[in-house]
């Protein structure tokens, strides 16, 4: 194996070795010396050094192959197995690609005109979305109309907004499709499980990113319990090789023994690191990963409640405006019919100051109007970049969560390998222990003399 090129499963720092290679994960590692203990000898960037060998996985190198169809690019999973991603897809295989037709297609589900797909592998990076409202035409929210009867149905609350009825508007698109996200799917309120009250889309997203900052404190509290356990393991063992058992054995053996209490000191000192880095590389981190995040989520809160009262009193004063130009217009058709059929004493002068509060009744309207656009567009914006912000925060803290605990089982690894290490000393000297030499060298220190006795002559 010797010569070989080897990958980087994970980083090692080689504190643990006094000749350790230090290398992060993915690097590309010579194999120099190959020994049956676990450790290698290999070379990086000219350095030499030794490291676990279950840390690295060797490279197939495969010359003949033939170069991969285009838009597929090879990746290597954390366990050595080679895979496929078509980039203009996102399709993955184990199996590699030929450039001949027929390469078999994972069938992904059609959700609102649009097809989603995806490996937790590898994610292709989305261009920039445009946050823009769907198109509506600029009507005002009711008929102005007397004579035209009103429809005690054309309205729908979202986010404890009124909102027209959907019929009313035209199709809309997803925002940011086959990416199920966030700004898209939370616009409708949910019947609250404890009772008959409804929680709006945008409490749902802040339940979410609380009931996640909680789950990442009961991991730091997990962290916390396996660290006190490390500590009282290496306590034990420490302990453990202090007792003086079995410490008159002689010889090889003794040495043997020996040796096998030491290696209980140098397990112990293996776990005290163990623990010490789990508090400052892993539980540490996570209890102090965004310290001000209830603080920043209530402000997001308190803005979009801010806005969504701002839209709900607009469109009241909408509706106030609208009855209020129905009964002006009202008012005016009903005087200028008594005027025609001579059936009133009113001058043509009552008939304009009718039409003049008419026409202020429909300007006010046009006015309330176009305050409820603008606050409906406002809010509207908001949402989706609030929307956008709160899913952000997701995927950082769950990225975050998966580094440090990607480095526990790390550390983890490190700690089995440097535990093995304290016992090869041993297995080396239970090898060389030899009855019959210990015999001997105790005889020599111990005999009390060569002459036996004999028969008596007469």
């Amino acid at each position: 194996m010797s010569g070989s090129l080897c990958k980087s499963l994970y980083g090692f720092t080689g504190d643990q070795h006094h000749q350790g290679l230090r290398f992060e994960a993915g690097e590309i590692i010579k194999v120099v010396q190959v020994l049956d203990g676990g450790w290698w000898e290999g070379e990086k960037d000219g350095v030499r050094g030794w490291f676990p060998s279950s840390y690295v996985q060797f490279l197939e190198v495969s010359p003949q192959e033939s170069p991969l169809p285009q838009g597929w690019k090879c990746y290597m999973s954390p366990q050595g197995r080679r895979y496929y991603v078509n980039t203009h897809t996102n399709e993955t295989t184990w199996e590699r690609p030929s450039s001949m037709p027929g390469t078999p297609k994972n069938s992904v589900p059609a959700v609102n005109g649009y097809h989603t797909t995806g490996s937790p592998m590898h994610q292709l990076d989305h261009p920039h979305v445009s946050l823009r409202k769907a198109s509506s035409d600029q009507q005002s929210p009711g008929s102005t109309s007397p004579m035209r009867k009103q429809n005690k149905e054309t309205t729908i609350t979202i986010n404890c907004v009124t909102f027209p009825l959907p019929i009313t508007m035209p199709e809309q698109q997803l925002l940011k499709p086959s990416e199920w996200s966030y700004c898209d799917y939370f616009w409708a309120d949910k019947k609250d499980p404890q009772g008959n009250a409804s929680v709006t889309g945008f409490e749902v997203l802040l339940q979410k990113q609380l009931k996640g900052k909680q789950m990442q404190k009961e991991m730091a509290e997990f962290i916390r319990e396996r660290i006190k356990i490390e500590e009282e393991y290496a306590k034990n063992l420490s302990k453990l090789s202090q007792i003086p058992l079995a410490a008159q054995e002689e010889g090889t053996l003794g040495e043997a023994w020996a040796q096998l209490k030491k290696s209980l000191t140098d397990e112990a000192e293996v776990h005290l690191k163990f623990s010490s880095k789990l508090q400052s590389e892993v539980e540490k981190p996570l209890l102090t990963f965004r310290d001000n995040f209830k603080k920043d989520m209530k402000k997001f809160d308190h803005h979009i409640t801010d806005l969504r009262k701002q839209l709900a009193s607009r469109y009241a004063a909408v509706e106030k405006s609208r009855k209020a130009l129905a009964e002006r217009q009202k008012d005016l058709e009903m005087k200028t019919q008594q005027f025609e059929i001579k059936l009133s004493n009113k001058t043509e002068e009552d008939i304009k100051k009718a039409r003049r509060k008419s026409t202020q009744a429909g300007d006010e309207l046009m006015r309330c109007v176009d305050l409820y656009n603008q606050s409906q567009s406002k809010w509207f914006e908001e949402m989706v970049t609030s929307s956008l912000e709160l899913e952000r925060l997701e995927v950082e803290r769950v990225e975050m969560i998966r580094q440090h605990l990607c480095q526990y089982t790390t550390l983890r690894h490190e700690t089995d390998m440097f535990n093995q290490s304290t016992v090869e000393p041993v297995d080396q000297l239970l090898q060389k222990v030899d009855p019959a030499k210990d015999r001997e060298q105790w005889v020599k220190e111990h005999r009390t003399g060569d002459i036996r006795p004999v028969d008596m002559e007469i």
